[in-house]
């Protein structure tokens, strides 16, 4: 039984190193940070990390440390760790427009035609390099500090969905719920 362990966790570490090979990571940031100690000050390092697959995963991370190298793994670990799976529209851009917020932070997120790129600034544009977003329109409105505005995109690509899991959460097809523009002019005149 201790044998069979061994080999799945090898497995496991396996299947994570394969993984990390494709994974995009994004430094948004680092900040010195200082500890008054008796002494006089002690200085860390505190830094923030966006990761991602390309396809469709996506995750955040921060990490505090004595020096720049360790505070960056930490964030990268926790990243990975907290990647979520956003589905999009022909592998490129959002199904549908979405508004995120943290704290001070807004975010406006919209779904845009091929060929536009991405027109978002600072920390939202790392979020959509390593989500594998190619076209799409984002404003950052409040607060620019990047942990707010990290979470803030975070909520917002939480909340997308797409047309089939709408479909199958109401039990209906999915050109029921996107509907006929016939069946739509009917009603209104009715």
């Amino acid at each position: 039984m201790a044998r069979a362990a061994k080999s799945e966790r090898r497995d496991r570490e396996q299947r994570e190193r394969a993984q990390e090979v494709e994974l995009i990571e994004k430094l948004v940031g680092i900040n010195r940070v200082a500890k008054v100690v008796k002494g006089g000050k002690r200085f860390g390092f505190a830094a923030i990390v966006v990761v991602g697959d390309g396809k469709g995963r996506v995750g955040h991370g921060t990490g505090k440390a004595r020096e720049v190298p360790e505070a960056i793994r930490k964030a990268t670990e926790h990243a990975k760790r907290s990647m979520i799976r956003v589905p999009l529209r022909e592998g490129r851009t959002l199904h549908h427009d979405v508004n995120g917020h943290y704290g001070a932070g807004r975010v406006v997120m919209r779904a845009a035609d091929a060929g536009t790129g991405i027109i978002a600034g600072g920390p939202v544009r790392a979020i959509f390099e390593a989500l594998g977003v190619h076209d799409v329109v984002a404003k950052s409105v409040g607060t620019s500090n990047p942990h707010n505005m990290i979470k803030a995109a975070m909520d917002a690509l939480s909340q997308c969905s797409s047309p089939r899991s709408v479909a199958a959460r109401r039990g209906k097809k999915v050109g029921e719920v996107f509907g006929s523009r016939k069946g739509a002019e009917a009603e209104i005149r009715e």
